[in-house]
């Protein structure tokens, strides 16, 4: 603090008898700086928004009165003067005293309290979380013949009030002074305050300087004029970086005036997990709020980043996040409302810049889209999704195909994908997150489309049925295999497909996993669970090999006539049936892979020491 001004504010005249707040003022400032606030930071934010409502105050009575708010760093103290409205003795007793009490009253202000931003009273008893001892000299503005008065608060609950003479302060408005308490200085520290001042006051509608330096920076970015659109989009990645660290694929105007809000959102540059929580700068009133606001914007929207000003939100009692109210709900269906319409104006008119968008964040749009029929109608010739066709819109692949079928996850499409397109059934990978929701809205957007989940007893039926004579012949084979695999709840059928490398296919579907379940349960339950487990045995159906006619292969395993070798190239064939689906191994897959491999090699170690 200046020590100058520091001794020449010392009056002569003896103090009124000193006063004790009526709480534990360091229980209180305990909670203040490890419950209520994230960061001691915040003191400088009330100092801030004090000085800001003072000002707001008098200048309702007095458009022209100044609007100045300065603040002083040095020597480890700070002080903060602002040409506001300023207090009487009475206004410090009723108010700088009294936990809880707001200072910002309609009956004496003549205002609402929608105009100020602080609504707790909790003001500067939360700069003790820095300081020690807290200075204030103010002068009335309302009250013009009052004198100055000097409310003086110590760290350990107690404080002193007294009168001062005129001199001491000519002219309305308040001057606030700390002092730092131990291991606190550096909150304190010039440079400190100058980039605290900046973060919490660029967008404050008042002269605010931190000693000479400007602190508000207005207009602010998404306000400011540039002459083409091109050179505004630049400006705004710009102050993406400074402000975010990254350079965005867009930028959204979040204009809604109704909502009392503007500001601008940054498209993000790379793919981000759903589940992430998206965070949000949120000033009120010019005030930064909090960096981490969640509730901002729908769960959909998880794909930007915003930063903007508001009038109409209502912040918590630590006043560094939102609460959750109707203002707030309308307020996010705003924004939301917002970012929609900015995608349908890409799809209509920059589909360059929509391909460019949905190539990162196609992730986001579909979930969107799964409530939204509008946008999904919107979206269709341009969401991607993978296709036994390849890379496609629902809107293309429906035009090519009569039925739509899905698979409801990555591992059933990649069981099917390669026969099914040989056959030329047309399969969409439904597995990943919101596809298979997607495909199955696709007729409420698109009527007469018909959609279809694939199983098993479709893919069968689309592959050509073995000559009745040749798969008798083959009877014996066959019934050797379905031994080997009936312990595994697996039948074996012959059928004839492309392409011929692939000699066997692994068919089946969630009923069939699940009766595997549960038989894999009852196996290893006691006598009452197993009596339980065995009552809800049912009808599902049974996974299926499906072993190639065409494939050279199988038909060298099927001229066998050892029932053993039978089974070992049976397990061989299910085995690798398997990891070419892609498909999670259980334990008794893995058993029967190394039983299929031992017996393998025992095989050609005994065939070649019989040909000696």
């Amino acid at each position: 603090m200046d020590s100058q001004t520091s001794q020449a504010s010392q009056p002569s005249q003896s103090p009124h008898p000193p006063h004790s707040f009526q709480v534990d003022l360091r229980g209180l400032v305990d909670l203040l700086s490890h419950h209520l606030y994230s960061s001691p930071k915040v003191y400088l934010r009330e100092l801030l928004q004090n000085a800001v409502d003072a000002v707001t105050a008098r200048r309702a009575a007095d458009p022209d009165a100044p609007a100045r708010i300065r603040l002083y760093a040095a020597d480890g103290g700070l002080r903060v003067e602002d040409t506001g409205v300023g207090l009487t003795e009475a206004d410090v007793h009723g108010l700088l005293a009294t936990i809880g009490r707001s200072s910002k009253r309609a009956e004496d202000l003549q205002q609402a309290r929608s105009d100020f931003l602080g609504q707790f009273g909790i003001g500067l008893l939360a700069c003790f979380v820095v300081a020690e001892r807290i200075r204030v000299v103010s002068r009335s503005a309302r009250t013009p013949g009052a004198p100055p008065v000097e409310w003086t608060a110590r760290d350990d609950g107690s404080y002193t009030v007294r009168t001062l003479p005129g001199a001491e302060r000519p002219e309305p408005g308040t001057t606030v002074y700390l002092t730092a308490r131990a291991g606190a200085a550096e909150w304190l520290a010039p440079e400190r305050v100058r980039d605290l001042a900046r973060d919490f006051g660029s967008l404050l509608p008042y002269d605010v300087r931190a000693g000479d330096e400007p602190v508000t920076e207005l207009p602010a970015p998404w306000d400011r004029a540039h002459p083409s659109p091109a050179g505004r989009r630049v400006a705004l990645a710009r102050h993406c970086r400074e402000l975010f660290g990254f350079t965005p694929l867009d930028s959204i105007d979040l204009d809604v005036p109704v909502a009392g809000v503007r500001g601008v959102a940054y498209v993000l540059p790379s793919a981000v997990s759903p589940a992430q929580r998206a965070t949000h700068r949120v000033h009120l009133k010019g005030m930064l709020l909090t960096e981490r606001a969640e509730q901002l914007l729908p769960d959909w929207a998880f794909f930007v980043r915003c930063v903007l000003d508001t009038d109409s939100l209502r912040p918590t009692a630590s006043r560094e996040s939102l609460y959750e109210d109707e203002t707030l709900a309308a307020v996010r269906d705003a924004l939301g409302a917002r970012i929609r319409s900015w995608l349908t104006g890409l799809a209509a008119g920059d589909p360059e810049r929509l391909a460019a968008f949905l190539a990162v964040h196609h992730l986001g749009v579909k979930s969107l889209a799964r409530h939204d029929a509008g946008m999904l109608r919107t979206m269709l010739p341009w969401l991607p999704f993978e296709t036994t066709d390849g890379q496609l819109s629902l809107e293309e692949f429906a035009r090519r195909h009569p039925v739509v079928h899905f698979t409801r996850t990555v591992e059933e499409y990649r069981q099917v994908a390669p026969i099914a397109a040989a056959q030329g059934v047309g399969v969409v990978n439904g597995g990943y997150t919101y596809d298979s929701e997607l495909v199955e809205a696709l007729p409420r957007v698109r009527p007469g489309t018909v959609v279809a989940e694939l199983d098993a007893d479709t893919v069968t039926a689309h592959l050509d049925a073995v000559d009745p004579a040749e798969e008798l012949a083959l009877s014996g084979f066959l019934a050797a295999a379905r031994d080997r695999l009936d312990p595994l709840g697996c039948d074996v059928v012959l059928r004839a497909f492309h392409p011929l490398t692939v000699p066997a296919l692994h068919l089946d579907d969630r009923a069939a996993r699940h009766e595997q379940a549960r038989a894999a349960a009852e196996e290893q339950a006691d006598d009452l669970w197993a009596g339980i487990l065995g009552s809800l045995r049912g009808s599902a159906p049974r996974a299926r090999l499906v072993l190639n006619h065409l494939n050279p292969l199988v038909r060298r395993i099927g001229s066998l006539r050892d029932p053993e070798l039978i089974g070992t190239a049976t397990e061989s064939l299910y085995g690798q049936a398997l990891l070419m689906a892609q498909r999670p191994l259980g334990p008794a897959d893995s058993a029967l892979l190394n039983r299929a491999f031992i017996g393998l090699l025992e095989w050609a170690t005994h065939g070649e020491e019989d040909g000696r």
